[in-house]
Parts: structure tokens; C-alpha cells; sequence
């Protein structure tokens, strides 16, 4: 019997195509053609103001962090249920990651305990949206502006997806959004960050540059370029951006296909949530999501890893996910717990992630289902 993992990474079939016009184009280097479409692209499905591609998310929560202008000492809020360069983008400004619990429906940032969480040392708030699933931005916004602090999202699994009408990555001061293999649209590695404060503009441009003033000299704006500011290698090549490109073309295709896979699990699943033998995703009716991800919480840490290791043995992949940020050696080393964390725990020792990804036939939906339905009974 084959195997089905966890994720394949899927192609439309253009990118060759795209890679060759660039190749064509005699531009590999950042900032191409292909580059400039998909930039333009998320500008308008996002509404973002400025929309500046990046090698990975990782790497445009550090343009973001350099951005908001995190320094020593400076404190940024975050979900500590969250990947790890969430919170080492702050770190490697000299910032002290403040980890707060999420949410036990959404698995968000916990709205609630942001007014106690901030000090006059906030800086941001780093807001995560979980599986494509977007946080409650507008009580983030609110307390973020009554200490004067920044929103950034963290919406490296957010692509097509939105919170109230807006795209997710677009309600913040800045967002964040993933291109991995391992997310909807992709290009192997590479991600985008979203500028949606108007003033922050031209210094992301700088930044994005290496820290010169090079896309105003190619506007014609100055009659040479040179180093003006902090920055660093922060554009992907053409290449990464033709394969994208690709991508973005279907991004209505793709996501109708993942969400067609994550109903098939939901509906197929609600017995077993009647029976309250599993916890099945929570989406709220605010809400707009992605079918990023589909997840199941387990009773408990033991039956969680007994689903997985019987999953294992039918020959599906399915996966837990983050070891919480606070309890990690460099989180304990860089940050701090502002809160008790008990649900980010406890969704850690109880959430399996299972298979989700273009070209999972019927016949392989019901084999997952039917694995899980098997090891917990």
C-alpha cells in the first residue's frame, strides 16, 4: 500500500515555463519581471499599500522587526504557540519575546490577556493567525495602540485568507506571509512582507535594498544610489519569483481544492467530536479561512501520540506541531511568560495534524479517516 504523507508539494504545471521567461529575460537577480507581477498581485488582492517579496516569512519578520525599529531591551507581545522565528526575529534586534496563551477555540493569541501582558518597554505585537485563521485583530489593534506599540502579523499561513473582509497580513501596521513548500502557494522557499502603514513605505524600500535608496534611483528619483540606512540581502531571486508566479495565477484553484479536502475531514469528523473522543478546528463566523491546515486535538498527550504511531503503521504522515516557545532552552534563555499558559500546553501535548494537500484522491481521504477512526476506537 502507498504511503501518504503528510504534504507533497504542488505544481500547476507553468512554472517551467515562467523560468525559462526568465531565464529568457537575462534578469535572475531580484526585483525581475516575475517578481514585479507578483508583488503587484498582493497589492491588490491584499489592499495592502507596498507589497515587497522576501527569500522566506523568516526572513520578512526580520525586515519587519528592523522595520518597527525593535531594540535592546524592547519588548515584543507574541503567542508562544507559534514557529520559532516568530520570536527570533525579535531576539536578533536585542528584543525580549513576551509570550502569552492562545485562545482554546481558535488557538490564537488571546486577545484578553494583551492589556496585562504590555509595559511601557512594548515595542509590538507580533499577532500569529493559526492555520489560516485569523486572530481577533481589531481588540489587538485597539491595546496595541494604547501603549503606542506596532501590530505586526504573522500570516505565513494566512494566503487567501481574511479576518472581517480583509486579507490577512493587511490589518496590521505590517504583515508577514510564507511561500514555503509546506504552505498553499508556494515557491520552495520564499515569502512577502505586507506594508500597510502609508508612512513606512519608503524606508521598507530602503531596507528591502540593502539599505540603499536603489529603487529610487530607479524610479529616476536620484541620480545615483548609495547606502542610506540599516538593511540587508532581503529579495528572493527571479527565478523563486517566476515559480511563484505560477502559484498566484491558481491561488483561486488551489484554495477551492484545499477547502474541498478540509470540508471531507469536517464532515466526516463530527461524529467523532459528538462522541468527544476528538476537538475538531474552530472557525468564527468572522472569520475566512485558507484550509491551511487540518488539525485534530486529541484528550490527551497519550492518545495523541497513539493516533499518530497507528497512523504511522497504516502508512499516513500525520504530525503534532509546535513545542511551546516558552518552555524551549533559547525561549526560556530570550524571553519571558507574561501569562499561565495552560492552553498553549495543553494544545501542544494534544494536536495532530493530518494529511492536506492537492492530489489526495476520495480514496485516500477515507483511509486517513478511517486510520483515525480505527485508533481511537
Amino acid at each position: 500500500m502507498d504511503r501518504i504523507p503528510f504534504n507533497r508539494p504542488h505544481a500547476t504545471g507553468r512554472e517551467f515555463d515562467h523560468i525559462r521567461k526568465a531565464i529568457d529575460n537575462g534578469h535572475l537577480s531580484g526585483g525581475g519581471r516575475f517578481a514585479q507581477r507578483c508583488e503587484a498581485w498582493l497589492e491588490t488582492r491584499t489592499g495592502t499599500r507596498r507589497a515587497l517579496l522576501t527569500p522566506s516569512c523568516s526572513s520578512a519578520l526580520e525586515f519587519a522587526a528592523l522595520l518597527a525599529g525593535i531594540g535592546p531591551g524592547d519588548e515584543v507581545v507574541m503567542p508562544s504557540f507559534t514557529f520559532v522565528t516568530t520570536a527570533s526575529a525579535v531576539v536578533l534586534r536585542g528584543g525580549v519575546p513576551v509570550f502569552v496563551d492562545v485562545r482554546p477555540d481558535t488557538l490564537n493569541l488571546d486577545e484578553s490577556l494583551l492589556e496585562d501582558a504590555v509595559t511601557p518597554r512594548t515595542k509590538a505585537v507580533f499577532a500569529v493567525h493559526y492555520a489560516g485563521v485569523g486572530c481577533e485583530m481589531h481588540a489587538v489593534r485597539e491595546t496595541a495602540a494604547s501603549c503606542g506599540a506596532m501590530v505586526v502579523e504573522d500570516a505565513a499561513q494566512g494566503v487567501m485568507a481574511s479576518f472581517r473582509g480583509h486579507a490577512l497580513g493587511s490589518i496590521g501596521d505590517l504583515g508577514c506571509i510564507s511561500f514555503h513548500e509546506t504552505k498553499n502557494v508556494i515557491c520552495g522557499e520564499g515569502g512577502a512582507l505586507l506594508v500597510n502603514d502609508e508612512q513606512l513605505i519608503e524606508r521598507a524600500e530602503i531596507l528591502h535594498e540593502k539599505g540603499t535608496n536603489r529603487t529610487k534611483f530607479m524610479r529616476g528619483e536620484v541620480d545615483r544610489y548609495t547606502w542610506v540606512d540599516l538593511g540587508s540581502s532581503f529579495m528572493p531571486s527571479e527565478v523563486a519569483a517566476a515559480f511563484l508566479w505560477a502559484q498566484l495565477e491558481s491561488a483561486d484553484e488551489i484554495t477551492a481544492q484545499r477547502l474541498a479536502i478540509w470540508r471531507a475531514y469536517h464532515d466526516r469528523f463530527e461524529a467523532l467530536e459528538e462522541r468527544e473522543a476528538i476537538r475538531r478546528p474552530i472557525v468564527p463566523d468572522q472569520c475566512s479561512h485558507n484550509a491551511h491546515m487540518y488539525y485534530l486535538l486529541l484528550p490527551d498527550r497519550q492518545r495523541r501520540d497513539r493516533v499518530i504511531a497507528r497512523l504511522a503503521d497504516a502508512g499516513i504522515e500525520a504530525v503534532f506541531h509546535y513545542v511551546p516557545l516558552h518552555s524551549s532552552p533559547a525561549g526560556r534563555r530570550y524571553g519571558r511568560a507574561a501569562t499561565p499558559m495552560d492552553v498553549t500546553d495543553s494544545a501542544s501535548d494534544r494536536l495532530v495534524r493530518l494529511p492536506l494537500w492537492i492530489g489526495l484522491t476520495d480514496t485516500d481521504i477515507d483511509r486517513i479517516c478511517r486510520g483515525v477512526e480505527n485508533a481511537i476506537a
